[in-house]
């Protein structure tokens, strides 16, 4: 019988079979998916690394994250920083409430002024900062990543297998918005969508990720275009991964106003994928039944807060606790007032 079976192959799922096999255990470890290796949310994600969250909880995961992606080596993380702008007085107080927060828990955020990026626009924008430390990765080759160090060590991988099919004396559940069909869970799928343009030229090699505080709307390199993506104004709850063409057409406007040298770029792809959501945003993480143990529910964060989720899963696991407090990710957390509500969800 596997001891440890995890159910899901991205980025979270695979860092907790990569930080089992880290911790030495001698037991089985399996990481099973129903399609493959990064098949899902995290081979359609974003890619981007931030610690500039605006609750201490999700700064404290980030936090634990940046220092795995640190150790990565360009393509599969480049520190290129997180550029927040703000076009209002109001986006501006709310820049500056969350800049207390994350300085006071370590978060080593500068007040720039974003003209040092070329080719940005900027006469509209009242204030900017930015954490140099955060970045942007492949999520898809980071995971390939973590499963070969995984397997390397010990544990075995199973593609096309649903995780239930696998004896286990533990079930962990990290397969994102489809975790509720394991068990019981407060998550629902919500649709989101990205758009990849063609060449731009002159992209600065160290262009940051680029985040309009106000409208959410944030972009940045991959290869010789741009990726770009959107809070949408309508949201859409649900498993339908169809692309709305309507907002591919408003984004690329939004583009040519805030980065001037992509006007009338054309699209090379555009696709739709999941968020895990839960009600206030932020993960579960722990034991949901007997023999049933939760990572799920990031909310379009797993793929930056994988690797501190995966060291700390793997401690719990192991020891029964975590040097992590994991005590604000708990599903027990339901029951009362939503606590912690993260409201940068990008």
């Amino acid at each position: 019988m596997a001891r440890i079976v995890v159910a899901g192959a991205g980025a979270v799922g695979a860092s907790i079979a990569y930080h089992l096999v880290r911790h030495g255990t001698t037991d089985d470890v399996v990481l099973c998916d129903r399609a493959g290796v990064a098949s899902g949310a995290t081979g359609k994600a974003m890619g981007g690394v931030r610690q500039q969250f605006s609750t201490a909880p999700e700064v404290r995961l980030a936090q634990a994250s940046a220092r795995f992606f640190a150790d990565l080596e360009p393509p599969l993380f480049e520190q290129v920083g997180y550029l927040f702008l703000a076009t209002t007085d109001a986006g501006l107080d709310e820049l500056a409430e969350r800049r207390r927060l994350q300085v006071g828990l370590g978060v080593p955020i500068e007040e720039v002024d974003p003209a040092f990026v070329q080719g940005l626009r900027t006469d509209d924008v009242l204030g900017a900062v930015i954490c140099r430390e955060d970045g942007v990765a492949d999520p898809v080759a980071v995971t390939r990543h973590l499963v070969a160090e995984a397997v390397a060590g010990g544990a075995r991988l199973i593609e096309g297998t649903d995780a239930r099919e696998v004896d286990a004396d533990v079930l962990v559940i990290a397969c994102g918005a489809a975790s509720p069909e394991l068990a019981d869970l407060p998550i629902r799928p919500l649709v989101r969508q990205l758009v990849d343009t063609e060449l731009v030229r002159g992209l600065p090699e160290d262009l940051p990720m680029i985040i309009e505080g106000e409208t959410t709307f944030h972009f940045r390199r991959v290869g010789e275009g741009l990726r770009l993506a959107m809070t949408e104004p309508s949201l859409r709850w649900g498993r339908d991964e169809v692309v709305d063409e309507t907002l591919v057409a408003d984004w690329l406007k939004r583009i040519a106003y805030r980065y001037p040298s992509a006007a009338g770029v054309g699209v090379a792809r555009s696709w739709a994928g999941l968020y895990d959501m839960t009600p206030d945003a932020h993960p579960i993480i722990g034991w949901v039944s007997d023999g049933v143990y939760a990572a799920c529910g990031f909310s379009g964060h797993g793929f930056m807060q994988a690797p501190a989720v995966g060291a700390a899963v793997a401690e719990e696991l192991l020891t029964g606790s975590s040097a992590f407090d994991l005590s604000p990710y708990r599903l027990e957390r339901f029951g009362g007032e939503a606590l912690f509500p993260e409201t940068l969800v990008l």
